[in-house]
């Protein structure tokens, strides 16, 4: 993410490379705006919500934003973070968040279908993932260069 010059290149490449490095069903990249959570992008078995916004208090997303915390969630059906709408008509079961920026401006998310006990490799590697796409676009906002078309 070294070579990022707008907010869509971080967010392409977190989309290319998050899957792939959780071994998840789906990724999805959420930018926070304003009192919303914004869907603006997704590597996924089945569409999840591209292009959806959610009120920050009512999206697990907003609230890993919120508490600036990784949020785990083995079992999504049980976690009274986790809104039950969005998901009903979803194949979805384990989920991780993690905010991306200090404070959060965005969230990267993970999802499985099957129900996982995630070890603490997997939470982890995607931490690092938002660590170094929080980096970048800190990076592109002191240097002017945090182009918003994503």
């Amino acid at each position: 993410m070294d070579a990022a010059q707008s907010l869509d290149d971080v967010v392409v490449a977190l989309r290319q490379t998050a899957r792939w490095i959780v071994g998840a069903d789906g990724i999805a990249i959420i930018l926070r705006e304003n009192d919303f959570c914004h869907y603006v992008a997704e590597d996924a078995f089945e569409p999840l919500w591209k292009g959806c916004r959610f009120a920050l208090h009512d999206c697990v997303s907003g609230w890993a934003m919120l508490h600036g915390e990784t949020v785990i969630v083995p079992d999504i059906r049980r976690d009274p973070r986790v809104p039950a709408a969005p998901y009903a008509n979803k194949s979805l079961r384990s989920l991780v968040v993690v905010p991306v920026g200090e404070p959060a401006v965005a969230a990267l998310g993970a999802y499985w279908c099957a129900m996982v006990l995630l070890d603490d490799g997997t939470v982890s590697r995607l931490e690092a993932l938002a660590r170094f796409a929080g980096d970048a676009l800190a990076r592109l906002e002191a240097a002017g260069e945090l182009s918003r078309t994503a």
